[in-house]
């Protein structure tokens, strides 16, 4: 594999395998959140409140995907509707106390995982990778259109 295009092909492919970083699934009969809760929860608590037009732009998924997606996690008390607050018509999302900890607990599970994996590199090392990883997404939202937001 000589050509850099396919090397980084490759390599994005099997970081996908490995997006779950942590290393307990479940904790005290916790069902691990699956990606698109994982997803879908991370981009409501950076924007706030989101209705399904504005979750299906963001995310550019067509609104029955996001129905079946936000249904399961109103099921599993992760999220719940609310009026606009700022007073349009569609009701939205808002993370519950039980999503943001739900939400929490894996991504210190996830940080976890990853310090792990990254104890013998140095803190340059880490901090070039994490600057290559967001030149990359950004570079990916711009083709797409649909930037992620960032703190």
């Amino acid at each position: 594999m000589d050509d850099p295009t396919r090397r980084v092909e490759y390599e994005t492919m099997l970081i996908g395998r490995h997006r779950d970083m942590s290393v307990v699934r479940a904790i005290h009969g916790d069902r691990h959140l699956d990606r698109s809760a994982y997803l879908l929860l991370s981009r409501i608590l950076l924007d706030g409140p989101m209705s399904i037009g504005q979750l299906s732009e963001a995310f550019g998924l067509d609104a029955s995907t996001l129905n079946r997606q936000t249904s399961a996690m109103l099921r599993a008390g992760l999220v719940e509707r609310i009026p606009d607050p700022e007073g349009g018509i569609a009701r939205k999302f808002r993370i519950t106390d039980e999503g943001m900890r739900r939400l929490e607990y894996e991504r210190n599970q996830n940080l976890q995982g990853l310090r792990k994996v990254l104890a013998d590199w140095t803190p340059e090392e880490i901090s070039a990778f994490a600057d290559q990883l967001r030149r990359f997404n950004t570079d990916v939202e711009r083709l797409a259109g649909r930037p992620w937001p960032r703190t």
